[in-house]
């Protein structure tokens, strides 16, 4: 079946219809590439055709290339991938090209077919550099469809002409949040940007689209980069106007990025090089950077986790099999403080009826008010309407009333990280609940299989473990207790993909898997202090990993009162078996002198009255004196890095983890970790077993057995192998 489908109407104006078979949304093949590309030769060769729209068959138009096909274009040229991905982006260019040109006569530039694009939704990626490459671009006044670039978010850029054509079209500053942010607007947005030319009532988009057509004169379809004297929007990089633009932009690319993302650095190389060639031979150095960076392994890596492994799982990869739907009908949230609110809003969001349950109508009100409150927050933004919020509101149920929970066929409970407390409300919600509900907890550390002790019946208790705060965060880490059976499973990854976010499952062990991998790292960063190393350089050793917050920051962020209360529970919970660290004294100290971190307005770093940050707090090395002698940049990220890498491959050694999929994505989505390397698996891939194994030996000579080497790791060293390529998707299936 084809992706693309054509016809001519009575004025002559054929409509080229993407619309892939058995499939929600587009997304382009090397199939559907060479059906577009027939059907342009189509309207150009045919002269009963004056020009043409292209449009979608469905509610959106495209989510962009199907990034599977960049991995064949590699593949497809044997020992040569280099050339085999840009013979194939020069090819998206030559299609797009075609369009652009349309059939004018070089010289003149008359003679030209107009050819529109009509967007009835959605046009992300390659889905909007096919429209750029069109003369008009129409849109249906569609508020929840996406209009932008969001490659460099999966570790790319926009690679088939979109950051050519889009700085052209605007120019470097207005386009920068687009490209080099991945900015998404809605259609009015877009078209005040000048993304779009056209915002259109939906039921008159394809007709709107055809009058343009039909009245377009040769003027109205030349591009302004095919226009003699064209110059540069903005100004050229050696332009008085434009040099201090391209200046700027490259100390803020590196500002973002401490250089460590290939694609953004190598998207600004194209841009600049480009903005100094005629725009043919620019798009030819945008598909030389587009490779280099397609052949990086950072990118693919990126593209991996961030796009394969990540969409994977949300579709249902680890799902038990042979379980039927178990969408949540009607939820109980029980404690309405900020984890509990915001699980009510991102429920409510998405259509669910929600009990929001507290200890008092006092405290229920608190927490419906802080759902509003960031409702608010949408209306100021103008993502959420007023009546938008009436309508989420009106979800939810708000009451003490355990009564209410009646028919809730998932409970997520959310109160005091406190086992006897969790036990009692276990307890009294259950006796409102059917045999066939599901009950979950929230928590960050407490072992689930301990707690469902509390439950009528542990196969159908889970813990599900939301990242703060709720509505932001989109991993959600789903716990099994030893008892846990299927169903529950599968009740907790059909909520978790009902309300939009991304699961991975993990079985039960203290700490789970994210803050088992993030607590060392903050320890890590603390112990190098307590050992004289200036606090800069741990922090911005941190930084120039890719980590988004320095141990010491995130350590602020989590709370000084938080993390003493974890050392203390883990000490009473592990008896004898604790050892202690260095970095519990620091802990300690600056929790007897109040210094409880960010909401307290003083921790590691010193904050203004309003709470911002405004540096890091001298008594830091007033108290623990930085030694004379420190040591290398390397070293300190070696520390830092392997600190979380290792826990990684311990919770896999484990079976913790079961799947490196859900080590990765989890990884950074949960708490940063280097996003550019795909992840801890993904990392370890990138830098080699033998490496990775030779880092630690060194690491477990100097600083202690703590960064000794699982065996796990070793024996990759020994085989020749990888992470993926031992216990990836492809390797599980072969076996």
């Amino acid at each position: 079946m084809a992706d693309f489908h054509y016809d001519v109407d009575a004025d002559g104006i054929a409509t080229i219809t993407w619309d892939l078979p058995g499939k929600s949304m587009n997304v382009l093949s090397l199939e559907g590439t060479a059906e577009l590309d027939a059907l342009v030769d189509k309207v150009l060769a045919d002269d009963a055709v004056k020009g043409a729209v292209i449009t979608s068959g469905k509610a959106d138009f495209a989510g962009g290339m199907d990034l599977n096909v960049i991995a064949k274009m590699a593949e497809m040229a044997g020992d040569d991938p280099a050339r085999g991905l840009f013979d194939g982006i020069m090819n998206f260019h030559r299609i797009t090209r075609k369009i652009e040109r349309a059939g004018m006569d070089p010289k003149t530039n008359k003679g030209g077919k107009p050819i529109a694009a009509a967007l009835p939704g959605t046009a992300l990626g390659i889905g909007f550099e096919i429209p750029l490459s069109c003369h008009r671009i129409f849109a249906a006044d569609n508020p929840k469809a996406k209009i932008g670039l969001p490659e460099i978010l999966v570790g790319i850029f926009p690679g088939a002409g979109g950051t050519t054509r889009l700085t052209r079209k605007l120019d470097l500053m207005t386009a920068s949040p687009f490209l080099m942010n991945g900015k998404l607007s809605d259609p009015q947005a877009a078209k005040r940007a000048g993304l779009i030319d056209e915002v259109v009532p939906a039921n008159e988009l394809l007709s709107a689209a055809k009058d343009w057509v039909k009245n377009a004169t040769d003027a109205d379809i030349v591009k302004p980069w095919d226009q003699k004297g064209f110059k540069m929007p903005g100004g050229a990089p050696y332009h008085p106007a434009g040099f201090m633009t391209y200046v700027g932009a490259s100390a803020m690319i590196h500002g973002k990025t401490q250089g460590v993302y290939p694609a953004a650095k190598a998207m600004l190389s194209a841009i600049y090089e480009g903005a100094q060639v005629p725009f043919d031979t620019a798009i030819r150095i945008e598909a030389r950077w587009f490779t280099q960076v397609l052949m990086n392994p950072s990118s693919s890596a990126m593209i991996k986790t961030l796009f394969t492994n990540k969409t994977a799982l949300e579709k249902g990869a680890v799902r038990p099999e042979g379980v039927t739907d178990m969408s949540v009908k009607k939820l109980g949230v029980m404690g309405a403080g900020m984890m509990g609110a915001g699980i009510a809003f991102v429920s409510a969001k998405v259509g669910i009826e929600v009990v929001l349950v507290d200890r008092d109508q006092e405290a229920c009100d608190r927490g419906l008010a802080s759902v509003a409150g960031i409702l608010d927050q949408g209306i100021k933004r103008k993502k959420v309407t007023e009546e938008k919020k009436i309508e989420i509101l009106g979800r939810i149920t708000a009451t003490p009333d355990y009564d209410a929970l009646k028919g809730c066929d998932l409970i997520v409970e959310a109160v005091f990280e406190d086992p006897a407390i969790k036990a009692t409300v276990t307890k009294a919600v259950e006796t409102q609940l059917e045999p066939s509900a599901i009950f979950a907890t929230n928590t960050s550390t407490l072992p689930i299989t301990e707690l469902a002790k509390a439950s009528r019946d542990d196969s159908r208790y889970i813990g599900i473990h939301f990242f703060s705060p709720v509505h932001k965060m989109n991993l959600v880490e789903i716990i099994k207790g030893k008892n846990t059976g299927p169903e529950a499973v599968a009740k907790a990854l059909d909520f978790v993909r009902q309300i939009k976010k991304t699961p991975i499952v993990v079985n039960d062990e203290r700490f789970f898997y994210a803050n088992r991998c993030i607590l060392p790292y903050v320890n890590e960063g603390i112990t190098m202090l307590a050992e004289g190393v200036e606090p800069a350089l741990i922090e911005n050793a941190a930084k120039l990993l890719g980590m988004p917050l320095g141990p010491l920051q995130l350590a602020d962020e989590v709370s000084i009162d938080l993390s003493v209360k974890i050392v203390k529970a883990t000490q009473a919970a592990l008896g004898d078996d604790y050892k202690g660290t260095e970095a519990e004294g620091i802990l300690f100290k600056l929790f007897d002198e109040g210094r409880m971190g960010r909401k307290s307005k003083s921790g590691f770093y010193s904050y203004d009255d309003k709470g911002k940050r405004t540096g890091i707090w001298q008594g830091l090395r007033q108290n623990w004196p930085v030694a004379d002698e420190q040591p290398d940049l390397i070293t300190v990220q070696h520390r830092l890095a392997m600190m979380q890498v290792l826990e990684a491959v311990r919770a896999f050694e484990d079976g913790v983890l079961e799947d490196i999929r859900e080590g990765d994505v989890g990884a950074i989505l949960g708490w940063g970790f280097m996003p550019w390397s795909g992840g801890p698996f993904s990392w370890l891939d990138i830098i080699g077993a033998d490496k990775a194994v030779e880092i630690c030996d060194g690491l477990t000579a100097r600083f202690g057995e703590r960064f000794s080497t699982p065996n796990m790791l070793r024996k990759l060293s020994k085989d020749g192998e990888g992470f993926y390529s031992r216990f990836g998707p492809k390797a599980k299936a072969a076996a």
